[in-house]
């Protein structure tokens, strides 16, 4: 495997296919390349100047256009593993993983795309975004977005923690997650006292498996939020939506624990995916995250307005708050408020930022003034309020 071991540019890309033809012809074309034979196919590594999509494509048209995956070689990576990293993720892209019993080298790639994060720390930012009152227009608290800088492989925190999750690290990734969290939110913390600001109120994501490890223990995780300068009755847990809860039980003594000490506690996803009204029931959470898919477009949607008026109900039944999440256009917001949910979070309220900051401020929210629906959107909030007098919903 002299491919592993000799000195080579680290500016690299790796291409990957069964075609020997077609690896042997694009070599032909591309100068200085690499070419390794395997049982599973054909490699060939080159500088990325040479090995371009375009170069690979006008090959690949000349040879019945074959299938193959073309990757970029991540030079921050150990030589050895770098190449083995590259050739599990371009038999990947090229969509032939199942046919040639390669499936499970994905769950190969996702570790290494967690190394890679892990080795990135130092990098890596927190931005805040504000949950705002619909009756006031005010800040209610922030909730706490991860945000990965990672320049070789690009990834968004979602596929960070889908990754964590089906390598089993999710408790790992979240413990780190919540440490640099912390830290973040007491030095903004300690600042906002200096200047005689009030408490700030914040929103942390983590996945179910580490709500039930003995690593977040409740009162771990309150000497924990202590240390950082913070009270946990300034933190609300919100239960990430890619990963569902199998053990009801022990999740939900966990919440009552949480709860006693003062954290508040989200479940996220509200009316999609795993968040449930028997879950939802179970948990007993503090606030309830209706999912973006429910809130974007409302105005016009009888079925979603349905669901919305259930989940205020059953939220005022519960004792549990109402936060709407994506809202992104007045018509949705206007809808919202009408249905009677008392919080929102979008980038029509406040994009996320790293420092916290203050809401935008809109025609009916707080004291400007009360809300200027015309025309079919009045219409459609009186026929509303009219069915929900008919159902006998407060």
């Amino acid at each position: 495997m002299r491919l592993f071991h000799a000195a080579h540019a680290s500016d690299e890309r790796l291409l990957w296919s069964r075609d020997i033809r077609f690896v042997h012809r694009l070599a032909e074309a591309v100068p200085g390349a690499r070419v390794l034979e395997l049982e599973s196919g054909t490699i060939l590594i080159a500088a990325t100047s040479q090995l371009t999509d375009q170069v690979a494509l006008d090959i690949a048209r000349s040879v019945r256009d074959p299938e193959y995956g073309l990757v970029t070689v991540d030079p921050k990576l150990p030589e050895r593993e770098r190449y083995l990293f590259a050739l599990s993720e371009a038999v990947q892209v090229s969509g032939l993983a199942d046919r040639i019993g390669m499936a499970r080298s994905m769950i190969a790639v996702q570790s290494k795309v967690l190394d890679y994060f892990f080795n990135l720390r130092a990098h890596h930012r927190v931005a805040f975004q504000p949950i705002v009152d619909l009756t006031t227009g005010d800040v209610y608290e922030y909730e706490c977005l991860f945000r990965p800088e990672m320049p070789i492989m690009p990834q968004s925190i979602s596929s960070i923690v889908q990754a964590a999750i089906d390598t089993e690290r999710s408790v790992e990734l979240d413990g780190y997650l919540v440490g640099v969290v912390l830290a973040r939110v007491g030095q903004l913390q300690a600042a906002a006292e200096e200047a005689g600001g009030a408490p700030l109120r914040v929103a942390i994501n983590l996945t179910p498996a580490s709500l039930l490890d003995p690593a977040f223990e409740a009162g771990r995780l309150a000497r924990l939020v202590r240390s950082n300068g913070l009270d946990p009755r300034q933190i609300t847990l919100e239960c990430t939506e890619q990963q569902s809860i199998s053990d009801m039980p022990p999740m939900r003594r966990q919440v009552k624990a949480l709860r006693r000490l003062g954290f508040g506690f989200a479940v996220d996803d509200a009316g999609a995916g795993y968040a449930s009204f028997a879950l939802i029931a179970a948990l007993r959470p503090s606030i309830i995250k209706i999912d973006r898919d429910i809130v974007s477009g409302i105005s016009r949607d009888d079925a979603r307005q349905a669901l919305v008026e259930a989940f205020v109900s059953f939220g005022r039944r519960i004792g549990a708050r109402l936060v709407a999440e994506g809202i992104e256009r007045r018509h949705d917001l206007r809808t919202l408020v009408g249905l009677g949910v008392e919080y929102g979070q979008g980038y029509l309220l406040g994009r996320p930022a790293g420092v916290p900051g203050r809401p935008r401020r809109l025609p009916g929210l707080g004291a400007t003034g009360p809300i200027d629906v015309r025309g079919g959107a009045r219409a459609l909030l009186d026929a509303t309020t009219a069915a929900r007098e008919r159902l006998g919903v407060e």
